[in-house]
């Protein structure tokens, strides 16, 4: 993602944030009991408000996530090509990573990309919603931008880790045909593998659709299937990646619990409970020296 294109989500974020925090209180601040607000009966909802937006927290995660994307860029944006001689050898990598070394495939590389526009179905599922009279826009502007955070950070924490260089892609190691051609042409980005990017968003977005159906939809009997076919989705995309020679197992996996990990903690800052499928986050703490998280099923 281009520094510019960062630039412009910080202020998205700045801006959603500010009008957030700015809305009348009768509307976003929570009651004294600690429950959310009723909402109006012609809104939509179940008669109480399903995401809470406040000064104190959002504020300060909508700067720290979008500073932490433009840093994240800018590192990648100042890696530098390793020569061939300095690539970890073979037996540094991890031993179910070694067999994707070489690999390369741009077709794959191409359709992997073009499932960037799966990017929309949270925000597409809750304007449906909203049209449908099922959820206020209160609630879809702040759960929009919960989305935005959590991409952010995803974001911040994948360009940052890859910068570090733990090792290259796996078709910067191919020594032949067109995966050879690739690597020769390879910028300093191509030699931070670690983690994968795609994994990451796509987990992102397969929790928040399956938020905001089951927030919405309690009682709907395809809550399942939103959420089998999402996550589906996003581990397919991951298996692209793999099999484009773009990233190793190991960059998937890690991938997918960064994107699902920080989903799980935006969304909880947000409301009481969240579901995972079956599995409720109910609590967060963490201390100097031990951190984790409550789940009840």
């Amino acid at each position: 993602m281009p520094v510019r294109i960062s630039k412009i989500i910080f202020f998205a974020l700045v801006a959603l944030a500010v009008a957030g925090v700015a809305a009348p209180s009768g509307e976003l601040a929570p009651m004294p009991s600690g429950e959310p607000a009723p909402m109006p009966a012609d809104k939509g909802g179940a008669g109480t408000r399903h995401y809470v937006l406040t000064l104190e927290k959002d504020l300060p995660l909508t700067f720290f996530a979008a500073f932490g994307s433009i840093y994240g860029n800018y590192r990648l944006s100042h890696m530098s090509v390793t020569a061939r001689e300095d690539l970890p050898a073979r037996e540094d990598l991890l031993p179910w990573d070694r067999a994707v070394m070489g690999r390369y495939n741009k077709t794959v590389d191409d359709v992997s990309d073009w499932f960037a526009v799966l990017g929309a179905m949270p925000l597409a599922l809750g304007a449906a919603s909203w049209y449908r009279g099922d959820a206020c826009g209160r609630d879809l502007a702040v759960y929009s931008l919960m989305f935005a955070q959590a991409l952010a950070l995803q974001s911040a924490l994948n360009l940052t880790f890859r910068s570090m260089k733990f090792w290259p892609r796996p078709y910067i190691y191919a020594e032949d045909g067109a995966g050879a051609r690739a690597a020769e042409s390879a910028e300093g980005e191509a030699y931070g593998s670690f983690f994968s990017g795609h994994a990451s968003a796509a987990f992102t977005v397969a929790v928040f659709t399956g938020e905001w159906f089951s927030e919405m939809y309690p009682n709907s009997a395809y809550r399942p299937l939103v959420w089998a076919g999402t996550l589906s989705l996003a581990g397919f995309v991951g298996a692209l990646r793999i099999a484009a020679g773009k990233h190793y197992p190991s960059d998937v996996v890690v991938g997918a619990l960064a994107g699902t990990g920080i989903s799980l903690a935006v969304i909880r800052l947000h409301k009481k409970s969240v579901r995972f499928g079956p599995v409720a986050l109910s609590g967060l703490w963490a201390g100097p020296a031990s951190a984790g998280a409550a789940f009840a099923f």
